[in-house]
């Protein structure tokens, strides 16, 4: 049985404001890095064999907390990279649906290619998928950490399920660093054993010491 961990990055400031990142390289921030110490042990737990990551900082950074604790080196993954927003990428939701109202509204309804130069769902989910089962491939019958985005993530799940992108809009969003598990066998293929797991970290007070 082959287990496979997809694995959100952490909270960035363009997370927290609203604005879209899609491809564009943004660092986590502190909450986000505080979120991946927080979850890297409950991964380490699970003896992972390999680890994989989106070459973007903020996916490749969160992997680091997970590496520094299992001595694995990270792997990186052009083709894990968040799905590209096209003319929307550093603009906030809000002046996206002022500048582009047909195309935004089409995206809120789960079109799969709204316009605005946004990659198309059905890509993102090869994209991602035959990622995600080239890393799986690295440690057949052991265990595979990757990570990568929100809605790569979502996408590429659901092409390894075999579900069609409306089927995937009734699947909860990731929570920043919070994951994903597959697993493989020969008689079942790719099956969903949880989805959204992870450590809850609240930012600190301003009063803290």
């Amino acid at each position: 049985m082959t287990r496979l961990i997809v694995w959100r990055h952490g909270n960035t400031d363009w997370n927290a404001t609203g604005r879209v990142q899609g491809q564009t390289d943004v660092p986590l921030n502190d909450l986000g890095r505080e979120q991946a110490r927080a979850a890297a042990p409950a991964l380490a737990a699970l003896r992972p064999d390999a680890i994989v990551a989106s070459d973007l900082r903020r996916a490749a950074d969160t992997a680091a907390a997970l590496a520094a604790l299992t001595g694995l080196p990270v792997h990186a993954d052009a083709r894990l990279r968040e799905r590209h927003f096209g003319q929307w990428q550093g603009l906030a939701l809000t002046e996206v649906a002022e500048r582009f109202p047909d195309e935004y509204a089409r995206w809120r309804a789960g079109d799969p290619d709204p316009g605005a130069g946004i990659e198309h769902l059905d890509d993102l989910g090869k994209r991602l998928g035959t990622a995600l089962q080239d890393a799986a491939d690295l440690a057949v019958g052991g265990t595979v950490v990757v990570t990568t985005h929100g809605g790569g993530a979502r996408q590429g799940v659901g092409h390894l399920l075999g579900w069609d992108h409306t089927v995937m809009r009734s699947v909860g969003s990731l929570a920043n660093c919070h994951w994903t598990e597959l697993r493989n066998n020969d008689v079942r293929g790719w099956h969903l054993r949880g989805h959204n797991v992870g450590i809850i970290t609240l930012p600190a007070r301003a009063d803290a010491v």
